[in-house]
């Protein structure tokens, strides 16, 4: 085992190094602009690499899990979308239709949809069945979850770190259920996401960074879905009960959400980029980069760690569904009055209030 994933660690560094090159011949790279900070052209290559590596080693261990094919089509074509768009800015109804397209594929062929949600208001298990209801459902749920990782993936080393704490707590939750492939599906991922993070941050030199691209978000996040909805809806036995799951991807999910809701606010395109993010917050508020990146992990750690505590001690569906409600709106109520909150407390300090302007 060990050796195995050494082999997938050198693997997935020397494809990234491998595509780093082609990424500059093809124009595959970030530019600085506006909202993007950086220095020099970056290679976005992240995803494309983990891709690459993850496929691999599932076409070498057939049956390691089921419908690999159709998963590893799945994520091939999301990447191959993804690096699209990160090299000609494609169309948000092209991504969204793309998305859809395999969210039909996978609910068609592979028969993964939510059926359940589970008794997550206290009344009684609210059943969805395989139809038209639990269909679009499932769409929109692979959609949410696609386009939550993706807008995460506003600082270096942000959407391996969240992609890092997802995977272990699933992998932790399905080991516990027994289910040994996919626990070891989601080591491999985390194997991988690490000479990313290696790269990303600049640890081997800031010449060789790379970014993963909108070709990685796309694919993390349709891999967490996929995992999350086989885990939950399993007949019969499921591994982890569907509200678990709210809690696994409990900071990307709501920053998305959170910040869909305050553009429709201020009368713009819920899918329009800005600067608005928890992460972009954290910064404007005087977080370094690196404090930012481990207190964000941090606290997507904690809501994790509520996820796996409440199915290890089978607490309520309904407690865990409201508690995460609750934190939602506590959540939303501080992303949209960010300003306000930090100068109340400065003015009870004696301290001289602040402007912070979005494009700062």
């Amino acid at each position: 085992m060990l050796l195995d994933l050494l082999f997938t660690f050198f693997t997935a560094f020397a494809v990234l190094f491998l595509m780093r090159k082609v990424a500059r011949q093809v124009g595959l790279v970030d530019k600085p602009s506006g909202r993007k900070l950086h220095t020099g052209n970056i290679p976005l290559v992240g995803g494309v690499a983990i891709c690459i590596t993850i496929v691999q080693y599932i076409y070498s261990h057939p049956g390691m899990i089921n419908h690999a094919n159709l998963y590893m089509c799945s994520i091939v074509g999301l990447t191959a979308v993804g690096a699209l768009d990160d090299r000609f800015d494609l169309s948000v109804k092209i991504r969204m239709l793309v998305q859809a397209v395999i969210s039909v594929a996978m609910i068609y062929f592979a028969k993964a949809e939510l059926v359940t949600l589970g008794n997550i208001l206290g009344f009684g298990e609210i059943a969805l069945g395989y139809g038209y209801i639990g269909g679009i459902i499932t769409v929109l749920a692979v959609i949410g979850c696609i386009n939550a990782f993706n807008m995460v993936d506003g600082i270096d080393g942000l959407l391996g770190g969240l992609s890092i704490v997802t995977f272990g707590a699933i992998g932790i939750l399905l080991s516990m259920g027994n289910e040994k492939s996919l626990s070891y599906l989601c080591l491999l991922l985390v194997v991988c996401m690490i000479p990313y993070i290696v790269m990303n941050l600049g640890l081997i030199g800031r010449e060789r960074k790379v970014f993963m691209g909108d070709a990685g978000s796309m694919m993390i996040g349709f891999t967490v879905i996929w995992l999350l909805i086989g885990a939950s809806q399993t007949p019969g036995n499921p591994m982890i009960r569907p509200v678990t799951a709210l809690w696994l991807i409990a900071l990307p999910l709501m920053d998305m959400v959170a910040i869909m809701i305050r553009r429709v606010k201020q009368g713009k395109s819920p899918f329009k980029p800005d600067r608005e993010h928890l992460h972009h917050i954290c910064q404007r508020l005087g977080c370094s980069p690196t404090q930012t990146l481990i207190l964000i992990c941090s606290i997507a750690s904690v809501f994790a760690g509520v996820g796996i505590t409440g199915e290890v001690f089978v607490i309520p569906e309904f407690l865990m569904f409201y508690s995460f409600i609750v934190m939602f709106a506590i959540y939303l109520v501080i992303l949209i009055n960010y300003c306000k909150i930090i100068n109340f407390f400065r003015r009870k300090l004696d301290l001289p209030e602040k402007q912070y302007s979005a494009g700062k």
